[in-house]
């Protein structure tokens, strides 16, 4: 029995949805929160051991200034938010950096914006469903053999639960998400109470863990040591800017759901990044590399590995997976902004039968999945790739949104103006606002800075040649699409300009039979001078082609049989070589038509054995502009009977028999 291709497609994805459902699949508040800040709170689980994993070559003493570069990155953090949510107001189309960039500092800041984010959601997705199965692997060891297995088995779930809509992708992701939250702050809690002794529950398990120093550092390489831990904790800001890229997925009023929603997401993610140092830095915790994470630590030192630490563990590996969500949201909205400017393919601002950027979704999962593979699912050797496109980003929005403010700054009160992607008014508090705006461009651009310094040679330098090599594709493409439109545009058409069609059809055929008959037949209607080209590598050929063709006088009359006898076997090039002369000597500068007989079976699988030698006569002659080429298809059933008069299909009623 044939598989039906359309039948899986719609078991796996759905039934699609019409255009004007569009509105329907909008996010509530709940539910955004859940698709759109699941990386920047599940970050939680491995930014504080991100920083202690750098100090810690101090000895275990210098863990202590864990918490205040935590305080320093959670300071970070507020000012980034509030700098987003600004460009939420004033973008309520969506876009993001890339929007704000291009609005305000040009098209190069843009690309740079569009490659850096494009980049980071990458890598959002590979670090993230690393980091899960790290916790997985935390709670059940014998499970790190597989880890990449798992990984990729996990990239293909979460693609698979998107390409079925937003709306779907968020109700399935809220459950996880606050579990994970709730879940880690009652952990916190417990904590809280048992280091402050109330309630006269047990004192906070505390650890002297020596870890002896492995460096002695002092002046300049004490400070570049603390810069590298302070950018390692900015993983912590990774994902903030993914509710400014999709506000256009909220339920309206969308700018002010957005923001709500960005201002809840800034207070879950805070709470937990300071809550989780706090503790484990005041229990003296010490990160291990591929051993038990710090949470996991936390965690069972103050539940008991009861029912609550596996609860935070399950949820921690859940929630560290479908952070990778955030990528999914984002990646595909950013690519059809991309696209949309021609920077890159067309087809990825195209959407899906689910409403969803399908191809944005799916190009995101392959070279995730790339990733995974390459760097065997260890979210820390990513670590050093992760937050530099990101920063870059923030920088690059802050600087955008800085000079929006004072844009605003020189409008008189009530008076308004149009940028080219917004609508601005006079504001009074625009002074302030430009000013956060530039100290929190120049502090993530420090950060970046110290990022691309610090991490260059663990890695960092893959993503700071990825990003330039992006901007080079946007502008490639862009450049493409502009050809494209100049040799397409009507301004200086007239109609002498076109080519003139020459009336000849070439027909190539191997055989006399069903499909060449009716392709000759389709022939005659387009042309008057038909023309059957066969190449005969053997006199038996030749002879028993002209036999058949005798056969159907009527059907052939006035067609012309041309046999090319050739003594070597690539029977292509005879009739290139055929065509070619047509072209040139027959009919000069006129338009010359094939016309292709192609078997087109019932089963899929078939397709591979037909039509291999008709598919590259296509492809050879597609590269000849003044040659059009036509496909006639003659479908083959996959059940026939045999009879007197030939071949036939079977009726409706009858059952086939396979």
């Amino acid at each position: 029995m044939a598989i039906d291709i359309p039948d899986i497609k719609r078991v796996l994805i759905g039934e699609p949805f019409p255009t004007s459902h569009e509105i329907h699949e909008r996010l509530d508040k709940v539910r955004a929160l859940a698709v759109f800040a699941s990386d920047p709170i599940s970050s939680n689980a491995y930014a504080t051991e991100a920083i202690m994993s750098v100090i810690i070559v101090l000895g275990s003493g210098a863990l202590r200034l864990t918490l205040p570069l935590a305080m320093g990155v959670a300071a970070l953090v507020l000012m980034v938010i509030f700098s987003y949510i600004q460009t939420i107001l004033h973008y309520p189309d969506g876009g993001g950096a890339y929007t704000v960039a291009k609005d305000n500092l040009g098209q190069f800041p843009s690309l740079l914006a569009g490659g850096a984010l494009l980049t980071d959601y990458i890598l959002t997705v590979s670090v993230s469903v690393a980091a899960g199965v790290r916790a997985l692997t935390s709670a059940v060891p014998e499970a790190f053999e597989y880890r990449v297995i798992i990984a990729l088995v996990a990239i293909a779930l979460i693609t698979w639960v998107n390409l079925r809509g937003v709306r779907e992708s968020g109700t399935i992701f809220a459950f996880p998400t606050y579990a994970f939250v709730g879940g880690v702050l009652l952990t916190i809690g417990l904590g809280m109470v048992r280091y402050f002794g109330l309630f006269g529950m047990d004192p906070l398990p505390t650890f002297e863990n020596s870890v002896p120093a492995t460096s002695s550092l002092v002046g300049f390489a004490y400070i570049w040591l603390l810069l590298r831990a302070f950018a390692g904790g900015c993983t912590a800001l990774t994902g903030i800017e993914a509710i400014s890229n999709g506000v256009k997925a909220f339920k309206p009023p969308e700018p002010n759901n957005a923001a709500k929603t960005m201002v809840a997401m800034g207070t879950i993610a805070m709470s937990l990044f300071v809550g989780i140092t706090f503790l484990s830095t005041r229990m003296h915790l010490v990160p291990t590399e591929h051993g038990e994470s710090i949470l996991s630590q936390m965690t069972r030192q103050i539940t008991g590995g009861g029912i609550i630490y596996y609860w935070v563990q399950i949820f921690t590996a859940l929630i560290l997976f479908l952070a990778a969500n955030t990528g999914y949201q984002d990646f595909p909205r950013l690519s059809s902004f991309l696209a949309k400017d021609g920077f890159l393919p067309r087809w990825m601002q195209n959407r899906g039968d689910r409403l969803v950027y399908s191809s944005g979704i799916v190009v995101l999962a392959v070279i995730s999945s790339i990733i995974v593979a390459i760097f065997h699912a260890d979210e820390i050797a990513m670590l050093p790739l992760y937050a530099l496109g990101v920063m870059l980003s923030f920088t690059l929005s802050q600087a955008g949104m800085s000079r929006l403010m004072s844009k605003v700054g020189q409008l008189k009160p009530g008076e308004t103006a149009q940028t080219d992607n917004t609508h601005i008014h006079y504001e009074r508090t625009w002074r302030w606002k430009k000013a956060l705006n530039t100290v929190g461009s120049i502090t993530t651009g420090v950060v970046f800075i110290i990022l691309t310094a610090t991490k260059f040679l663990d890695g960092a330098w893959i993503v700071a040649l990825t990003i330039p090599l992006l901007v080079i594709l946007f502008k490639t493409i862009n450049n493409h699409y502009k050809k494209v439109s100049i040799s397409l545009s009507t301004k200086t058409f007239s109609e002498e300009d076109l080519m003139d069609v020459a009336d000849v059809a070439i027909v190539p055929i191997a055989d006399v039979h069903r499909g060449t008959l009716r392709a000759l037949q389709y022939a005659k209607l387009i042309s008057t001078d038909v023309r059957a080209v066969c190449v005969s590598t053997s006199p038996g050929v030749h002879e028993r082609l002209e036999r058949r063709w005798a056969r159907f006088p009527k059907l052939t009359k006035d067609i012309k049989l041309v046999i090319i006898d050739y003594d070597y076997r690539d029977i292509l090039a005879p009739l290139v070589d055929y065509v070619d002369r047509v072209n040139r000597l027959e009919f000069d500068e006129q338009l010359v038509t094939i016309v292709i007989p192609e078997f087109v079976p019932e089963e899929s699988m078939a397709n591979v054995l037909h039509n291999q030698t008709a598919n590259i006569l296509r492809r050879e002659l597609r590269n000849r502009e003044d040659v059009i080429v036509i496909d006639v298809p003659y479908h083959i059933p996959a059940v026939i009977e045999e009879n007197g008069n030939g071949v036939k299909r079977p009726s409706p009623a009858q059952e086939p028999t396979v």
